[in-house]
This record gives structure tokens, sequence and C-alpha cells, in this order.
């Protein structure tokens, strides 16, 4: 029989199966390798594209710090990388320059991440602030909270923040419209859940109720609709935050971030409008990202908030405005300083 076997050609070890399990392993070793080199080499390359021309040093009488990391998420109308057909089809205009279009702060520590919108109208005291361009110093005033970043840049509306939360901002991480719609491309959209239809000309938003999977020209214009919503800025921080929340997920995905020919289209199309402060790295975006996954995850270790309001509509020699709260606004602050638990009685917003 084994002459026979033999003069066939027969070669049982090749064919044995105790040699699979060590082939196996050689086969897993060798992905696991390539893996970690492809991703060496996004990370390399990511590294050099970051753009963290944000110093938080330069920022002046800082609060001191406080337990667990805050950063801040500031989304910009930024037009950078789009062109006229991208503004036309994208309902952006053709602004130049870039304002603030939303701003939140996501605390992690302890207990959990909690992000906490600051509604661009809200009604702060702006500190004084050597103004770059005309070497000026005004003495504080009373100004909305976008106003801030029109003065003077990220620098000033994180020392206007800390001013007026008594937070001491971590991190910074700003991006514009053609960034947030590429990242959104790049994975494919992100699904989304709507209790009812959107149509809203200023953004281009024509959304339909229900579940459906947002492209990126599609999630621009539901984070930018107001007029839709019957609390107007609160309820587009709202759906900013939703959304936020839902992309990060999307983004976090393991089948996304560790295979080296997904996570790099997506690591870029960010880059590209990505603006972060001198002490971020990629680590740091991937916490912030993981922060933002535990808000979307629904397991109890997120809270997603409102600043509390006293009202909405504030007449002010600066147009319409949104009060805060002080109270509530101040116990709100003192908890996350102190990476306290957070409830969502205190902060819900009054009607």
């Amino acid at each position: 029989m084994n002459h026979e076997a033999r003069g066939r050609g027969i070669n049982h070890e090749a064919v044995s199966p105790r040699r699979w399990p060590r082939r196996l392993r050689r086969t897993v070793v060798v992905l696991l390798a390539a893996v970690l080199v492809g991703a060496a080499s996004t990370y390399g390359w990511a590294w050099a594209k970051l753009n963290d021309g944000v110093d938080l040093a330069k920022v002046e009488d800082r609060p001191a710090p406080g337990k667990g990391t805050n950063y801040l998420i500031v989304g910009s109308d930024s037009r950078d990388g789009l062109s006229q057909q991208d503004k036309k089809n994208l309902h952006t205009g053709s602004a130049e320059g870039r304002r603030t279009d939303s701003m939140m702060i996501l605390h992690t520590g302890a207990h959990g991440a909690t992000m906490v919108s600051l509604p661009r109208d809200s009604w702060v005291t702006i500190p004084p602030y050597t103004y770059p361009m005309t070497g000026k110093r005004p003495g504080p005033a009373k100004n909305k909270l976008n106003a801030a970043f029109s003065l003077g840049g990220p620098e000033l509306l994180v020392r206007t923040i800390e001013h007026n939360t008594g937070l001491r901002i971590d991190h910074y991480a700003e991006i514009g419209f053609a960034g947030f719609v590429n990242i959104v491309d790049s994975v494919g959209g992100v699904p989304m859940c709507l209790d009812k239809p959107i149509k809203d000309e200023k953004s281009g938003a024509d959304l339909k109720a229900g579940c459906q999977t947002l492209n990126g020209r599609q999630a621009l214009a539901f984070v930018r609709q107001r007029h839709h919503e019957a609390n107007g800025d609160l309820g587009r921080s709202q759906n900013q935050q939703k959304f936020l929340a839902a992309l990060a997920k999307r983004v976090a995905r393991p089948d996304q971030i560790f295979v080296p020919w997904k996570s790099l289209p997506t690591v870029g199309a960010g880059l590209d409008t990505l603006i972060v402060d001198k002490g971020s790295d990629l680590r740091t975006l991937m916490s912030l990202f993981r922060a933002m996954k535990r808000v979307a995850g629904g397991d109890g270790s997120g809270n997603r908030l409102n600043v509390p309001v006293a009202g909405r509509g504030m007449a002010t020699a600066k147009g319409s405005a949104l009060k805060w709260d002080e109270g509530r606004a101040k116990a709100l602050f003192a908890r996350l300083r102190n990476d306290r638990p957070v409830g969502l009685s205190p902060t819900r917003p009054s009607p």
C-alpha cells in the first residue's frame, strides 16, 4: 500500500491535518505584520500632515487644571478645499475666512464622557485680550460666543470659554466644511434615524423621516439647518451632537480603524481641513473619537447635553442672543471640573 501510494506521488505529510495549525498561525502572523506596517505608515504620513496651528500656551489667565480631560470641538464654516461647484452643491455660500458654526466641550473622566453644546449665539463675557492685528487691548465686553473666534481666533475662543465656564480646555479640534463632507463620504456615510422629514432651502437639507444613511452633502445640510427646528440653535446643537456621536461610532468600528487601506482615506479626508492644538497628535484624536463613541454607545457611559439656558431670543446690541441659566450652568461646569457624574435633569433647557 505504501509503495502504491508513493508510486502515485502522494505525500501523506503534506496533507496531514496536523500541519494546518502551524500554517494558520504563520498566515495570521504575516497578516498581522502587514496590518501593523500599514498602520505605522498611515500614522507617520498623517502625523506629518496634521495642522497643529493652535497654541494653547498663548491663552492668558487660564483656570487651574481640573480632573479628567476637556476637548473643545469646533465646526467652522471654512470653505477651504471647496470648488465653486462644491459651494453651490453644498449650499455653503462663498464667504471668505472662517467662523464658528458649532462649539462643544467633550469631557472624559472616571464617570464616562459628557458632550456639552455651547450655542454660538450664547451671550457671554469676552475677557480682555490683545488683538494680534492691531495690538489694542479692550476691556471685558458682552457679546455672542462666536464673536470671540471672529475677533481673536481659536485662542480667544478658548480663553472666552474658559473664562465663562471655569473649565480648562486641554485640547482643541476644528474642522471645516470640506473635511466634514470628505470624512462622512470616506466611511460610506453615517446611519441616522429622523423622527420627522427635514426640508430647508438655506442649508439644502431634503431628508425623509425614518432611518437612512446620510452622505457627506446630506450630513452637512443636516447639522447646519436650524430654521426647521422648534428650538432654533438649541435644536441644531442637539442634531450636531447626535450626528457627531454616530460618526465617531462609525469611524471607530474595528473594520474601519484597523484596516490600513480603509483608515488611510478616512484619515486623509479629515486632515485636509482639521486644525488642532500643538499638544495633540493622532493618539489624541483617537482618544477623542473613542470618547465620542462612548457618548453614542447608549450604555450609560455618556451624556449629550446643551448648556442650561434661561431664555432664547434675548434682545441685545448685537442682535438676538441666548442667555444661560447662570445657576444651573455654574453647577454643571463645576461637576465637570471635578469629574463628578452629570445627570440629565439639572441641564434640561428651559422652555
